[in-house]
């Protein structure tokens, strides 16, 4: 999905069976992206930021795993 009028500007959802991640772009679709993972059971969140969509999904889904392991 984009923004009207901003096509540079994204949202993407992904999700796994645990799951879910919504991704973020930055306003011009560079940097840095910020990362929701939710857990699919619990409910349970962390939010991580990071230059790239792939950077910033792995610290989301590290700091909610840890959150959860907590």
């Amino acid at each position: 999905m984009h923004e009207d009028g901003n096509e540079a500007h994204r949202l993407r959802v992904e999700h796994d069976r645990a799951r879910l991640y919504v991704e973020l772009s930055g306003e011009d679709s560079t940097g840095p992206w910020t990362v929701l993972a939710v857990d699919r059971v619990s409910r349970r969140y962390a939010v991580a930021q990071a230059e790239t969509k792939t950077a910033a999904t792995q610290a989301a889904a590290l700091a909610l795993t840890e959150l959860l392991d907590g």
